[in-house]
């Protein structure tokens, strides 16, 4: 018997010792952006150490996990108290967790002994070595199941939706829904704390420039007090700027100011985001906001040797070749129509050759794809054909001023969406094989992925490319349309690319059945053949093919597309690999629009030039002489014929329509 009172007192004391931490008060919606939301955690002992325990969140469509945060490592306060929460929240949180993460209800929050493992997403809720739980709502009906999976028999309000509540326990163990006190005890008794801010006057600066960090507190202190922080990031450290990072409030006052000095060097480093971080405050003092990310604008950008796609009638040629491997398209000469569609799927698809990274990836592809070739420091956006730095790559919250990653080939209409582990970048060496079948990879396919402004992408949605009379898109007003042959080719490639997707005439409106169709084929033919590759998309064609270890053919070979959906279909015509590959030595030009009528514009010469015209029977039919870029004046007879064009011993051939 003596054995058996030993073991049960030891059990009392061990599930005692287990019993401490307790849900203290949950914000789960807090005004318009949900930015403020948090939750807190006391526990009857100061200090107390949360190992061996862990927070989950239950959703109560379906009373099931949907987040887990394991807290070994963490401890509360001197008060008992561990504050959970984003970066928005004042006081600055002791664990930190993304925007809007808590939901608003009928939910739940719950402190299990475990670890994170143990609750992997969608688990059950259970009260197998349950410590503590809050069911709460935000007006809406009890969640009965959920409640009864918890052992919990009373379901707390916090308000209706977009309050200013909290759920706050009471030391008489009842529930109150008030105004939120984080980082204090709720009824009021416990240890002051003084919460320190701070702050700049603006976020964003340049090399060279000086400003003030003013450290503050609400109330004057009533003793000096000594503290330190840094402004460590990545790249950016004590090399980068000048001045004191440890300061001193005075007694009796309530701010300190600190003047920094960024360094102007002449290294081509990129623009950095300095952080100010407090190194940990001595109690009662705690940080009121912390992590202020501010912008650091390098001066010392580059510019490429050619320039941005703005202007589809003057475009910069000649300085990018194609790095595609020797007799990479040799393998469709003699061929058409569909056999050609397949030969050119067997090279951009091969298995055990092209690869697939994640979306995640994907940020790093297009910071290097889509870099401005005016700066090197920002992105090249898609449709509203600007720059915009290459830190503000949206990452949640509002979109407005952002950048983000657009599928020219919408989502919902390619019926690809993300995969596990798309959201981990692991770099170009870590992929997954890929074959034609693979459509999920269309999500992160970076050949139809491009830098886009985050509002412009959400009001292109899903919509077909086309008359917007129609319902299609045609991009913003007042740009110059560069954007146009570059997303044609890229849809091109996508269709070519992947099993399931199809490009069809008209404006295709119900996408329910998620047949992968994307219209409108006319308008992507005509954009294609008016707004030719240019060094811009050809520099993108060879990035993402480190990458991926695939090309985009319509960049490297734009006569393809007649080939399968334009004017050479059904003619039987075989493509000539000899007469349509950019050769080394051959003149980097554009012949535009094709077809074309009685106007011919080329474009990516700089010399003297001789343009010959023969017909499709090799009789020459035309000759001009000319210098530089030309517009040529025709009075040709509706068919084909192939433009000779020679100029410094270089000869380039094009074939034309004309209409």
């Amino acid at each position: 018997m003596k054995t058996n009172y030993t073991l049960l007192l030891f059990l009392l004391i061990y599930q005692f010792s287990f019993s401490q931490i307790v849900i203290n008060e949950v914000d789960c919606d807090t005004p318009s952006t949900d930015d403020k939301e948090f939750i807190e955690l006391k526990s009857d002992t100061p200090n107390f150490p949360l190992d061996g325990y862990v927070l989950v969140l239950f959703n109560g469509n379906g009373d099931d996990s949907y987040f887990t945060l394991d807290l070994d490592g963490y401890q509360t306060d001197p008060n008992g108290l561990l504050l959970i929460g984003s970066d928005s929240v004042t006081p600055f949180p002791q664990v930190l967790i993304s925007l809007n993460t808590i939901q608003n209800g009928a939910d739940a929050v719950a402190i299990y002994l475990g670890n994170a493992s143990d609750f992997p997403e969608e688990t059950p809720a259970t009260q197998t070595n349950l410590i503590d739980a809050l069911v709460y709502d935000t007006s809406d009906s009890d969640d009965t199941e959920l409640m009864a999976a918890l052992g919990v028999t009373e379901q707390i309000n916090e308000g209706s939706g977009n309050n200013t509540n909290s759920i706050q326990l009471l030391q008489d163990g009842s529930y109150i829904s008030t105004t939120p006190t984080p980082r204090a005890i709720n009824d009021g008794v416990g240890e002051a704390v003084v919460a320190i801010n701070m702050s700049t006057d603006q976020i964003i600066y340049n090399e060279g420039d000086v400003f003030d960090i003013v450290f503050s507190t609400e109330e004057n202190v009533t003793e000096d007090v000594t503290f330190s922080f840094t402004l460590d990031n990545y790249g950016f450290n004590t090399t980068d700027f000048t001045g004191n990072t440890t300061v001193t409030i005075a007694n009796g006052s309530n701010s300190v100011t600190t003047t920094i000095t960024i360094i102007n060097d002449t290294l081509d480093e990129g623009d950095e985001e300095p952080i100010v971080k407090f190194v940990p405050l001595d109690w009662p003092y705690i940080a009121n906001n912390n992590f202020l990310k501010l912008r650091a604008v390098d001066d010392d950008y580059t510019m490429a040797n050619f320039g941005t796609p703005s202007n589809q009638f003057n475009p910069f040629l000649g300085n990018v070749t194609s790095t595609q491997p020797e007799g990479y398209y040799d393998s469709l000469h003699g061929l058409q129509d569909e056999e050609l569609r397949q030969a050119l799927q067997d090279i951009i698809a091969e298995e055990g050759v092209v690869r697939a990274q994640t979306y995640a990836d994907v940020i790093d592809i297009l910071k290097e794809a889509d870099q401005n070739p005016e700066h090197s420091n920002e992105v090249w956006l898609l449709y509203t054909e600007q720059g915009r730095s290459k830190l503000e790559n949206h990452t949640g919250g509002s979109s407005t001023g952002k950048w983000n990653r657009e599928h020219t080939y919408p989502r919902s209409r390619g019926t690809f969406y993300d995969i596990d582990a798309d959201d981990i970048a692991d770099g170009k060496e870590v992929f997954w094989n890929t074959t034609a079948d693979s459509l999920r990879h269309g999500y992160s396919d970076a050949h139809a992925l491009r830098a886009a402004d985050g509002p412009e992408n959400s009001s292109r949605n899903n919509k077909n490319y086309g008359d917007p009379a129609f319902g299609g898109y045609d991009g913003p007003n007042n740009t110059a349309a560069s954007f146009y042959g570059d997303v044609a080719r890229s849809v091109f490639f996508m269709a070519v690319r992947y099993n399931g997707l199809a490009l069809v005439n008209g404006y295709p409106e119900d996408i329910d059945e998620n047949d992968g169709t994307l219209g409108d084929l006319a308008t992507l033919l005509e954009w294609h053949r008016n707004d030719p590759p240019d060094d811009y998309e050809m520099n993108r064609n060879n990035v993402v093919y480190t990458w991926q270890m695939n090309r985009n053919p319509f960049i490297d070979q734009p006569d393809l597309v007649e080939y399968i959906w334009g004017n050479q279909v059904d003619l039987d015509v075989t493509w000539d690999q000899g007469l349509s590959i950019s050769e080394t030595n051959a003149l980097q030009v554009q012949v535009y629009p094709n077809p074309a009528r009685n106007v011919v514009y080329i474009n990516g010469l700089l010399n003297k030039a001789t343009v010959e015209v023969f017909s499709v029977e090799g009789r020459k039919v035309e000759t001009y002489n000319i210098h530089g870029n030309s517009v040529l004046n025709t009075n040709l007879s509706s068919g084909m014929y192939l433009f000779k064009i020679t100029s410094e011993d270089k000869t380039t051939i094009k074939k034309i329509v004309i209409q």
